[in-house]
């Protein structure tokens, strides 16, 4: 994964251009009617119940809009919300409160919504040993928002991009002309290269495992649309010689099984890329 330092980089990234996108030559809506000197308040109203996401990244568009702008936090990242709750007021210059608005909902209603959905995956495998991944499959250029707001729902991160893990799946495998070449090609790289990544490799039936399960130091497993029956068979054959996970089309209502066949992860593209922004607004009062 990312470290630290890359993945706050990234959040600096996006606020910039997001207020780029936004504000452009100026917010001439607030600059027509509100004197620059004038001073405000205003409430983030929630009207949706769900986890609340994306408070912490709230503060950084400020500070970063106006580090005059001061925020008084009600409901902290993670927490249970309703209608009616207020996460957080915000008071200063009120042409920057108008400036972050637009930016704070839209990163908060999405973030929020993937939290809740998260949340729920991780309540269902509650008692299970198995843990819940995203995926790569977010929205172009606000990847670390939506990864962030699955950690706040409870689950866990997969590989942040393609350069911090390597990941051998049925195209790669194919185009190189078969399971064990690829993993041969892939270590011969990493030695020549001086990378130290972790290998996961796909498997489209049990064939293919036993055929990955000859090589040494792959990290993970990813069974990939197996029935449970399979699935099964595939934890067993596996064994401790390296990590599972399960992918493929895994619902809410198939996820407990999945986690009873024994896997160690369920990764699941529908936790950011299926989602219904929560319903959120920004107040003056």
């Amino acid at each position: 994964m990312i470290s630290t330092s890359q993945f706050n980089k990234e959040i600096d990234l996006i606020i910039a251009n997001a207020i780029r996108e936004d504000v452009g030559a100026g917010d001439h809506s607030s600059l027509a009617c509100i004197p620059y000197d004038a001073a405000g308040k205003a409430k983030l109203l929630v009207k949706e119940d769900g986890v609340i996401s994306g408070v912490e990244f709230a503060k950084r568009v400020l500070n970063y809009v106006d580090p005059g702008l001061k925020i008084d936090v009600l409901i902290e990242d993670g927490s249970c919300v309703k209608p009616g709750d207020i996460c957080f007021y915000v008071s200063g210059n009120s042409q920057s409160i108008l400036k972050s608005e637009r930016l704070i909902l839209n990163a908060m209603q999405r973030m929020s919504a993937i939290s809740t959905k998260t949340k729920k995956f991780v309540d269902i495998l509650e008692g299970t040993s198995t843990k819940i991944l995203d995926t790569r499959k977010t929205t172009p250029g606000i990847r670390a928002l939506e990864k962030w707001a699955v950690k706040i729902g409870g689950g866990k991160n997969h590989r942040f991009a393609l350069y911090d893990m390597i990941m051998l799946k049925d195209n790669h495998i194919d185009f190189c002309g078969g399971i064990t070449k690829a993993i041969v090609k892939t270590k011969e790289y990493l030695l020549e290269n001086h990378l130290d990544l972790k290998i996961i490799v796909e498997a489209r039936n049990l064939e293919e495992i036993k055929e990955i399960l000859k090589s040494d130091n792959v990290y993970r497993i990813l069974i990939d649309n197996f029935n449970y029956k399979d699935t099964r068979k595939a934890v067993s054959l596996i064994g401790d010689k390296c990590f599972t996970e399960s992918s493929g089309g895994i619902t809410l209502e198939t996820l407990k099984n999945y986690a009873e066949c024994g896997v160690d992860y369920i990764s699941s593209g529908a936790i950011t890329h299926s989602v219904c922004n929560m319903d959120l607004s920004l107040k003056a009062i």
